[in-house]
């Protein structure tokens, strides 16, 4: 099912009154709604539905659901030879929690290649005040003492919702993904979510799933809406993420 058109949210509706998914538009790929709010409530349902946030400034907010969804599961993540030996040579560590706010703002930093940024300063207060309230998670790099790369996003039950990442050193943020994987290889998390379907990260083994598939896994891996608390006991030393 899909239409024209999409849907308006005002911010008094209730958290959950999102359109199926199946309603979003095919082009663009996955526009499904605009307006509402970036309330915690109503991005928890957003996310448990498969549903996103994604616009730049002085747009509407709007939210998406593509299809097909693009994700890491279990034993996807491919890292070459090249790719390893830098795990193993690296002196970086990797820890979780402690330094959110500059791990968005990072991320959020202009880049050579593109021009502006869709992490708003409103998108920054809402996933910084969830990542006071337990929702919102950082993965870092640190080479001494200094942050050099990582990502962020939302954890809810054992789905991990990938937001966006940055690297201030070659590979970093492959170091952070390669965390997520073994997290995924352990059974602490079940899904890896990257949203948008792109060449660098299916050259790292990423998959394209319908988005049918995608909002069935969400239904068991999100219920009941928990916060994730399983991290690693950090800091851990990236050359000793790779299995000898």
């Amino acid at each position: 099912m899909s239409n024209n058109r999409i849907v308006w949210l005002s911010p008094s509706d209730p958290h959950d009154a999102f359109p199926p998914v199946d309603a979003a538009l095919s082009e663009p790929d996955g526009l499904l709604a605009a307006g509402g709010d970036l309330s915690t409530e109503r991005l928890i349902s957003a996310y448990r539905l498969g549903i996103f946030p994604w616009y730049s400034e002085g747009q509407p907010l709007l939210w998406w659901s593509p299809n097909p969804r693009c994700v890491f599961r279990k034993g996807e993540l491919y890292l070459s030879r090249r790719q390893q030996r830098y795990v193993r040579q690296s002196s970086a560590e990797v820890r979780f929690n402690t330094a959110f706010s500059d791990v968005i703002a990072a991320c959020a930093a202009p880049r050579a290649a593109e021009q502006g940024t869709w992490i708003t300063s409103e998108m920054i207060d809402a996933y910084e005040r969830m990542h006071r309230e337990g929702w919102a998670h950082s993965v870092e790099i640190w080479q001494s003492e200094e942050l050099v790369g990582g990502l962020y996003g939302l954890a809810i039950g054992r789905a991990f919702f990938g937001e966006s990442m940055f690297s201030a050193e070659p590979n970093a943020s492959k170091f952070a993904l390669l965390v997520l994987s073994q997290m995924l290889d352990s059974d602490a998390l079940g899904i890896l979510d990257c949203q948008m379907v792109s060449r660098h990260l299916v050259d790292l083994g990423a998959s394209s799933i319908p988005r049918e598939a995608f909002t069935a896994i969400l239904a068991s891996l999100c219920e009941p809406a928990s916060r994730f608390e399983n991290w690693p006991s950090g800091p851990i030393l990236v050359k000793h993420l790779l299995r000898t």
